[in-house]
């Protein structure tokens, strides 16, 4: 389906499939498979780098390693599901993803580890936006959407904490060898689930030939900025390699831009990223996610280090913000997408969020978990459950079918690339932070062990201001630069300038 300008009664479309909501419950279970994988992996990471004889200066790899694979060839994956078509690219990624964790919870060695952990990161690349953009063609119905895309984005932002609890019960309960084992069973039955019931909308494939030069350019740069990131955290900003990873992804981006510009059939149509709704939606997600990465990594860290609590209580103690994401998605978010600009879900949402972590600067270490922690985790998943399901549909809403693997997958990108920035940026600023407070504090304290808590919080209390602030400018970005209308009533964010959209009715027609 396109959107055009008109005025009148829409013209006759394309009967839904009688299964979308079925084929919904297989990609929300794939979606939660994969963001699962992301924090259930840090749990086990300290357990699995002792049994595999893993090194303190190679442990980061096996994060590293996913990271790489997903951040890498996320855009490849997006236009291969546009390519080859989504269904098959999404059940392809989950056979792979069964595979690759079979592999990893079988690993004998941190080659097989590193190894496995990078095709987790291919498939993923291949199933993540297959997902995103089969929502984005099978549901075209404005309140449809809003539902489906809610439920969606409750699992997208919930998952990960989530991923936490299972991860402390299967590394506390069983072994660490689980949290990789955990995902066969998603993935089978959401393979399977998907062959059965999915029928992909006819028409929206594109057979264009596959941009090589725009392959190689992309992932070459994208891997070369997630590295450059991941080296920061741990070899500093002023390392050698890191600021040559820096230059070389510029350089690399900057060409990839130039030839997607000429080619005639690109990987990434600019005018996915032109449009003024959908380049707010990804800067904004990207920064959401820098915040919030840098959000759980602490919040683990200061539970477990600082006030002791187990694995399985730590998982535990992030309930509250699953509840809080799961209603500002699936109540605020999509209840009011169909009634008020997405803007107004947006900028409010990640103020919201901005003013949970404006609490957590309160932190002490002996700071109440009901008093302080749980209110803010509400608060930061009300804002994030709110802004983030009106943006995920937003960044697919009016794309050109052909180009949906793509407009996904940018998406997935930025977040992705946030998460890198996140991690390494916000650890950074926290570790000074420490440093700084243990060489202020150091001659007159008798409590070596109390010192060392301080210290530790006292960084973590830096960073979250800086995620404060980088939250507001989320807020900022939603509100300045998304300008589409009510969908289905408004200016969806259709390709192409929107400057002043906000006043024109739009129409969907059937695209031939």
């Amino acid at each position: 389906m396109t959107w055009s300008p008109a005025v009148g009664t829409p013209l006759p479309e394309t009967a839904p499939d009688s299964r979308r909501w079925k084929a919904l419950a297989f990609i929300a279970l794939a979606q939660l498979m994969v963001v699962l994988d992301a924090t259930i992996v840090n749990i086990a990471l300290p357990a699995a780098q002792q049994d595999l004889g893993i090194s303190d200066g190679n442990k980061q790899w096996v994060i590293t390693a996913y990271a790489l694979a997903f951040g890498g060839l996320l855009l490849f994956g997006g236009r291969i599901a546009d390519l080859w078509g989504r269904k098959r690219t999404f059940v392809t990624g989950l056979i792979g993803f069964a595979l690759a964790s079979a592999l990893g919870g079988a690993a004998a060695n941190e080659a097989m580890m590193f190894g496995a952990r990078a095709l987790q990161g291919l498939f993923g690349a291949l199933l993540a936006p297959a997902a995103l953009s089969l929502l984005a063609v099978m549901f075209t119905n404005a309140k449809e959407r809003a539902k489906a895309f809610g439920i969606y984005g409750a699992i997208a932002g919930g998952g990960g904490a989530v991923g936490l609890i299972l991860g402390g019960f299967l590394t506390e309960y069983l072994n660490w060898r689980w949290t990789f084992f955990v995902n066969i069973p998603f993935a089978i039955v959401a393979a399977a689930g998907a062959y059965f019931v999915i029928r992909e909308p006819a028409g929206s494939r594109n057979r264009s030939p596959l941009d090589i030069p725009g392959v190689l350019l992309s992932t070459l740069g994208l891997v070369s900025l997630v590295y450059g990131f991941t080296r920061a955290e741990t070899n500093g900003w002023s390392d050698a390699t890191t600021i040559g990873m820096f230059i070389a992804a510029a350089v690399l981006l900057l060409a990839f831009v130039a030839v997607e510009a000429r080619v005639k059939h690109p990987l990434l149509p600019l005018r996915v990223i032109a449009d003024r709704n959908r380049g707010g939606v990804y800067a904004s997600l990207g920064l959401a996610v820098i915040g919030m990465f840098g959000l759980f990594l602490f919040l683990t860290y200061y539970l477990q280090v600082v006030k002791g609590f187990s694995p399985v209580k730590t998982g535990f103690a992030f309930l509250p913000m699953i509840v809080g994401m799961i209603t500002g998605s699936t109540q605020i978010g999509a209840r009011l997408m169909t009634r008020v600009r997405p803007r107004l879900l947006m900028g409010p949402g990640f103020l919201l969020a901005a003013l949970g972590m404006l609490m957590l600067t309160q932190l002490s270490v002996d700071s109440s978990y009901a008093g302080l922690i749980l209110p803010a985790e509400l608060l930061l998943g009300l804002g994030m459950g709110t802004a983030f399901m009106p943006a995920m549909s937003l960044a697919t809403i009016g794309v050109e079918p052909r180009d949906a693997g793509v407009a996904s997958a940018m998406v997935n990108t930025s977040q992705q690339v946030g998460g890198a920035i996140g991690t390494a940026l916000l650890n950074t600023i926290a570790a000074s932070a420490t440093t700084a407070y243990i060489a202020d504090h150091a001659a007159g304290a008798t409590n070596q062990q109390l010192l060392q808590a301080q210290a530790m919080v006292s960084g973590y209390t830096h960073a979250i201001w800086w995620a404060v602030g980088i939250l507001a400018v989320a807020s900022l970005i939603a509100f300045t630069l998304v300008n589409t209308g009510v969908p289905g009533t408004g200016s969806p964010a259709a390709s192409g300038d929107t400057e002043g959209a906000e006043d024109e009715v739009l129409v969907p027609v059937v695209a031939h």
